[in-house]
């Protein structure tokens, strides 16, 4: 009980002061080393009571405090986040930096900044921008484009689509700079974005993304409706799609030449009337301010003539289409179809298999044609075949449920903790509990009156057995020997009280003395 009872003492004294401890939650996580000194060195300078975990990236201080502690320090400009940012131009002396020296600064700045907000994502450690603006050369006409390279340290694989959001992020941030001109790598030396509108192995960028979309888009369709006739797990479904991501225009312009239509009309009508008479010559005649000679009767010749002109247009009807191809057409998609067989359990418990028929097969190939909508022109195949599995159904369901109930390790270290602590209640329960409980609810058994012995008592005077079934007759036989024990005690206390008297005395002196 002593054991038990210091073990429990000191049980509950490591509660008592793990409780009354002040809770220290985490400030700032996933720091680099630089930013990881420069904020102990500031909490020191504070006095401000801190610990760190053991890998030095994770900095922890009292819970009472943290939201304070992180404005003070943000007021430092704490976590720099491993780079410099626009706050080197807090400190800088404008009059006597030179331009190249602001150019500079300019170009920390903003590597530092986009840095910043490329290690804000989920999955990206750490950061390091590379930017190359170059400036306008004199006498030139067109600016040389910018460029950057970035080096990404990350937890597991970025995505496509994740590499274009950083590609695009830095884009918008530069001036003139395009997503097609940012190259990226991550740790291992893999190029994720080669900086141009061609990906990795030569295809267009996101070529590779879309393409793997649509395969498992149309997998997990197929496999789907394949499940619900075969039973789940019992169909397997792989696709093959190819895309063509040449783009081509087309121009034609369509002349109809039975449907024409007048377009202008254009008449012209002329006429002329000449009249020209025959005059003599004379000397007179040819005299100057000779008055002409005004023979009417000479003869003269009369001209009269007209001239109609009409010219109608016809406009042919056209048509002119333009079409526009675009990359990345589904040029041919490929099915394969793989189900499992029939297994049946005959009475003696045994599994049998059997494949399933032709009619079956030909159901199911018709489901996966209407599912990818099916072209017989593109050059579609879809292949369904029925094969028995290696597995069998019950293994495959244990496996399933096995993976269900799959518990991590902090689930089996709940477990752990849940059944300590069940331990430590059931022998509080029964070691101390129990006995209180039990002692509190029996009752207090009353203390037994000493006997005092008859003094020299006869041998007729010891209770003899009462035999005998007359209960009237064994009363008055114990009434008689109660009686003489009675007297006999009597007898001796009266003996006890004549040779002691002075005690006797006081014992009565007490009595009395006590209330009634």
């Amino acid at each position: 009980m002593l054991a038990v009872t210091l073990t429990l003492v000191g049980f509950f004294g490591f509660v008592a002061m793990r409780v009354s401890e002040t809770s220290m939650v985490p400030v700032f996580t996933d720091l680099s080393m630089q930013d990881a000194s420069a904020v102990s060195k500031e909490l020191e300078a504070q006095g401000i009571t801190f610990q760190t975990s053991r890998d030095g990236t994770t900095i922890l201080v009292p819970i009472d405090n943290v939201a304070q502690i992180r404005m003070k320090l943000a007021e430092q400009g704490l976590p720099s986040g491993g780079g410099v940012g626009w706050e080197i131009f807090d400190k800088g002396d404008g009059l006597s930096s030179t331009s190249f020296l602001q150019n500079v600064n300019k170009m920390r700045a903003l590597e530092g900044e986009l840095a910043r907000s490329i290690r804000a994502l989920n999955r990206v450690r750490a950061a390091r921008v590379h930017l190359v603006l170059p400036e306008r050369p004199l006498f030139s006409r067109d600016a040389p484009k910018p460029s950057a390279s970035i080096v990404l340290r990350v937890a597991g694989d970025l995505s496509q689509s994740e590499v274009r959001a950083i590609m695009h992020l830095v884009a918008s941030a530069v001036q003139g700079l395009s997503p097609e001109a940012i190259s990226i790598v991550d740790e291992g030396g893999r190029l994720l974005a080669n900086g141009s509108d061609v990906g990795v192995d030569g295809a267009p960028a996101g070529a590779q993304e879309r393409e793997a979309a649509f395969e498992k888009r149309i997998k997990d369709q197929v496999q789907g409706i394949v499940e619900r006739v075969v039973g789940p797990g019992r169909a397997r479904a792989e696709v093959n799609a190819s895309f063509d991501y040449s783009k081509i225009t087309n121009t034609a312009d369509l002349f109809d030449p039975e449907s024409r239509v007048i377009r202008s009309t254009q008449t012209r009508e002329e006429e002329t009337d000449s009249n020209e008479r025959q005059a003599t010559v004379t000397v007179g005649n040819q005299v100057p301010n000779a008055q002409a000679n005004a023979n009417t009767d000479q003869p003269s010749n009369r001209e009269t003539s007209s001239k109609a002109d009409e010219t109608v247009n016809y406009e042919i009807s056209r048509t002119t289409r333009t079409e526009v191809l675009e990359a990345g057409r589904l040029k041919k998609v490929s099915v394969a179809v793989l189900v499992d067989g029939i297994y049946e359990t005959d009475p003696s418990g045994s599994v049998t298999y059997a494949p399933r028929s032709q009619q079956e097969l030909d159901s199911i190939a018709a489901i996966v044609r209407s599912t990818i909508g099916f072209d017989q022109g593109r050059g579609d195949q879809i292949e369904v075949i029925n094969l028995r599995f290696a597995e069998p159904p019950s293994i495959n369901a244990l496996e399933d449920s096995a993976g269900a109930m799959e518990m991590s390790r902090e689930d089996l270290m709940r477990i752990i903790e849940l059944t300590v602590l069940g331990i430590v209640s059931l022998l509080v329960l029964l070691i101390v509990v129990r006995p209180l409980v039990r002692r509190i609810l029996t009752p207090e058994a009353k203390p037994e009156l000493p006997v005092i012995a008859a003094p020299e008592m006869a041998s007729d005077t010891a209770v003899p057995a009462l035999p005998g079934p007359d209960p009237t007759a064994r009363m008055i036989e114990l009434a008689q020997v109660n009686g003489k024990v009675h007297a006999q005690s009597l007898q001796k206390i009266g003996e006890l009280a004549e040779n002691n008297p002075s005690e006797t005395v006081s014992i009565i002196r007490q009595w009395l003395a006590q209330p009634a």
